[in-house]
């Protein structure tokens, strides 16, 4: 029985930190509203193909530049395309374009600040310099140099936005490694003869976690944005598909005499970006423990 109780007390104490972090999160109305906003958008991105109204590419020649009406609810583009539904396809490319650069840059450069914070010397030169190199430049104009020299196109787009995605992530996890690795349970760990890798990814790592959750949030909201500017600026995707980015590229050429062909892709982008950056500042207030 003491054995019983001694290895449930871990346990306990971890849902109990659970609970405490949930009840702390939903007691911020609007990271709640955005989290709840992301996942419509989430649900849209997985389903969209199917609850679409219409053929995203099937034109209809008898209803150009339809206005919003109560079967076209976002009206029609210069093809008589349903936009709406355009719309509710498109979500899957931009979305999906945004979290596999996040991931990528993520996962890199949480590797590489890790390494830089707990080795230091020489590899925390080399990859703090070339963060200081990555952050001499905008974001964006990053992102046209890099698929200017590889071309347009998708996945070229992805690693143009991973590749700028990856300096703040060094830098953020490089601080909060540095900030553990002097801990008692690291030191502990280090006496008893643990390999440095066991150290690292077992020890330091899980103590990280929480900030490289936050910036994730966060960034998600820029590479949507780097994505859809791509997209308007003919880098990204073709201007004919369902793409939040390329409706507006087309849409802006029609803007006087149909501008809901741009209002509506503008306000998603916009939603979009919101609601990432609010959960990211609830995320950030809750998993916190200086915010109280």
């Amino acid at each position: 029985m003491q054995t019983s109780t001694f290895i449930d007390q871990p346990i306990k104490k971890a849902e109990n930190r659970t609970k405490y972090y949930f009840r702390k999160f939903f007691q911020r109305k609007t990271a709640v509203i955005a989290a709840v906003i992301i996942l419509i958008f989430l649900f849209f991105a997985i389903f969209g193909p199917q609850i679409a109204p219409f053929d995203p590419s099937l034109p209809d020649y008898d209803n150009l530049y339809g206005a919003p009406d109560a079967v076209h609810w976002f009206g029609t583009d210069e093809f008589g395309r349903d936009v709406l539904s355009r719309l509710l396809v498109g979500t899957r490319n931009s979305l999906g374009v945004s979290l596999a650069s996040v991931l990528i840059g993520a996962a890199i450069g949480t590797f590489l600040g890790v390494l830089a914070g707990y080795y230091g010397g020489i590899i925390d030169s080399v990859v703090m310099r070339g963060s200081d190199i990555l952050f001499a430049m905008p974001d964006i104009l990053l992102a046209i140099a890099i698929v200017a020299i590889i071309g347009p196109g998708i996945i070229n787009v992805v690693i143009a936005v991973a590749v700028f995605t990856i300096p703040s992530f060094a830098r953020i996890m490089r601080s909060a490694t540095l900030s553990v690795k002097s801990s008692l349970y690291v030191e502990a760990a280090r006496s008893i003869g643990c390999k440095n890798s066991r150290i690292l990814w077992v020890h330091i790592f899980p103590s990280t976690i929480q900030s490289m959750i936050v910036n994730f949030t966060m960034r998600i909201g820029t590479a949507i944005l780097a994505a859809a500017s791509l997209s308007f600026l003919g880098y990204g995707a073709k201007v004919d598909e369902p793409d939040w980015g390329a409706m507006l590229s087309s849409g802006r050429n029609y803007l006087d005499i149909a501008p809901h062909l741009v209002y509506f892709p503008g306000l998603l982008i916009f939603i979009a970006v919101l609601a990432f950056n609010l959960l990211g500042d609830g995320l950030r207030d809750t998993l916190d423990p200086k915010l109280k």
